[in-house]
């Protein structure tokens, strides 16, 4: 899409989640590996994380990688563990321009688990991003929701045996102050395409109220008309929080 003639909104959501799903039925419908459609999905997550810029979302969370990914076929696994580690290190390369762009990358979900010179790679990318951004794109990777609450509530549990909490200060806010989106805002609006109808264990603490937008393209044919469409819909919902 041409960034002369971007498309102008009545309102935009300040936070959007995108579950990239579909990869793997892509490939398959190519009689191509599994591991072919997440190379293509890498594009579309390069494609749509820049639009969303250029439009003026100011915070992107992507779901790349769920805690139960782990289960999926070894080199499907390894396939996505190098496409990450390709990233990290391309964006290691591009931080000067991420930084002319106000782009602040951030990853989400617990790093145990990963391969370690990615977990250090994640570390170096947050340490050199800039803070003064205008975008801040996460990337959810080994990330579920449960384990993030439950990691939370573990972390409030040991200031109280520490007496550094109260029982009494524990609130919504407490426990959104110990999730991995700390300062962030919650999202606005979630997209999942793919066809599939559910959040499969994506923010489930801060999607309380966010609108969902699901559709039947898979993540790798995802194109900028179709985060449009999302976003013209979102423009269309009466967000009234419980109210009338």
């Amino acid at each position: 899409m041409d960034k002369n003639n971007l498309p102008e909104f009545s309102v935009l959501p300040e936070h959007i989640g995108i579950i990239m799903d579909g990869n793997g039925r892509w490939a398959k419908q190519r009689n191509l590996p599994r591991y072919k459609g997440h190379i293509e999905g890498a594009k579309t997550f390069r494609k749509i994380g820049e639009f969303a810029a250029d439009i003026g979302i100011k915070c992107l969370t992507f779901y790349a990688f769920s805690t139960e990914n782990w289960k999926r076929p070894q080199e499907e696994v390894n396939a996505i563990m190098e496409l990450f580690r390709e990233y990290l290190r391309e964006a290691d390369e591009r931080s000067a321009e991420n930084e002319e762009k106000g782009i602040t990358l951030r990853f989400i979900g617990d790093k145990n688990g990963i391969p370690e010179d990615i977990a250090n790679l994640m570390d170096h990318i947050e340490k050199i991003s800039s803070d003064k951004s205008k975008v801040i794109l996460n990337i959810a990777i080994n990330y579920g929701g449960r384990h993030e609450i439950a990691q939370a509530v573990r972390a409030i549990a040991e200031k109280v045996k520490n007496g550094e909490m109260n029982v009494d200060d524990i609130d919504e806010n407490a426990i959104s102050e110990h999730l991995y989106t700390k300062g962030m805002p919650d999202p606005d609006l979630i997209i999942r395409p793919s066809g599939e109808c559910r959040l499969s264990n994506f923010l489930t603490y801060q999607s309380a109220y966010s609108e969902l937008w699901f559709s039947d393209v898979l993540w790798p044919d995802f194109k900028e008309e179709d985060l449009v469409a999302a976003l013209r819909e979102f423009e269309r919902r009466n967000r009234r929080f419980g109210g009338v």
